[in-house]
């Protein structure tokens, strides 16, 4: 039993003539008449009484009518119930994030409320190259994320630049300082997170240091914030970098947070996305970034006027973005 052989016995039930019927379904009248000849066979039972004049009901026809009509509702119901998921779905943008976004990640959010309209924004973590490759995939819309990539298959939108704070014991003489030279750090062992986890942070770390004169002397690995800051504060002397909006957030006893300068390490994030032109929903996220990027990381995002109109192009290549 098919529900296209349930709409035409509906139909045909409802004029009680075959022509009329095969006129409101915009099919031929033979058509009509073989799919109610194969609903009947497969019944086993004549569902109309028919002759040259008239078409009526036979009692099996009208036992059937009610459940036809209901199966013809569920099937309506169930259309109207995928319509909305997609409806549901194309509303939502689905954005990667990492930690240590601090404030950036409000202004962002905050930004995308004002301009997304009904769109909601899920917010998805993991690992950054997990993030990459569900962004590839469409599983994700974008993804935020620390330093430069080469992937040809997606468009990394630059956003802003954190710089670097140092975490040092309280104790240390440094700590009396509000910005700490990064060559006055070089016999205090540094823990870093190895190169495979955080590559972007670590290379960056390690250059400044060089380009500051010295080679670190390593200290035990950075396991998780929470922990190595313990150890930072009432351990052996060490210290450790965060990104200036992370570090705001993590006030622990023991341990003093300093900018460094001379030179002053920054990290760029970047907006990955695909290079399909964006839909609607990423077109506000994409806008919503730049908005953050351009207030700064202590004030909700403020929107370029004219970036709206630019983020309905489609997205370019990153060395063509300013």
């Amino acid at each position: 039993m098919e529900i296209r052989q349930l709409r035409y016995f509906l139909t045909v039930a409802e004029e009680l003539h075959f022509g009329r019927a095969a006129e409101r379904l915009h099919i031929v009248q033979s058509a009509v008449s073989q799919q109610l000849r194969r609903l009947e066979r497969e019944l086993g039972t004549e569902l109309f009484t028919r002759s040259t004049r008239t078409v009526r009901l036979t009692e099996a026809g009208s036992r059937l009518l009610p459940y036809a009509r209901e199966m013809l509702a569920l099937q309506a119901r169930a259309r109207e119930a995928l319509d909305e998921l997609r409806a549901e779905q194309a509303a939502t943008v689905r954005l990667g994030t990492s930690s240590g976004l601090g404030a950036r990640l409000d202004a962002v959010l905050a930004a995308f409320a004002r301009l997304a309209g009904h769109a909601q924004l899920e917010l998805v973590t993991g690992s950054t190259e997990e993030r990459l490759r569900q962004v590839r995939s469409g599983e994700l819309d974008a993804t935020l994320l620390r330093g430069e990539r080469d992937d040809p298959g997606l468009e990394f939108l630059p956003l802003w630049q954190d710089a670097l704070m140092a975490a040092l014991p309280a104790r240390h003489e440094l700590a009396a300082h509000e910005t700490v030279e990064l060559a006055r750090l070089a016999e205090l062992p540094l823990r870093l997170s190895p190169h495979s986890r955080n590559p972007a942070l670590h290379d960056l770390v390690m250059r400044s240091c060089r380009e500051a004169g010295y080679e670190p002397v390593p200290g035990p690995e950075f396991t998780n914030a929470q922990d190595t800051l313990a150890a930072i504060g009432y351990g052996k002397p060490s210290w450790t970098v965060f990104y200036a909006p992370h570090a705001d957030q993590l006030p622990v006893s023991g341990v003093v947070f300093r900018p460094l300068c001379d030179p002053a390490p920054r990290m760029r994030s970047y907006l990955a996305v695909r290079p399909d032109p964006p839909r609607a929903g990423l077109r506000a996220l994409i806008e919503a970034c730049h908005a953050a990027a351009e207030a700064g990381p202590d004030q909700p995002g403020r929107a370029d006027p004219g970036r709206a109109e630019r983020a309905t192009r489609p997205p370019q290549p990153a060395r063509d973005r300013v």
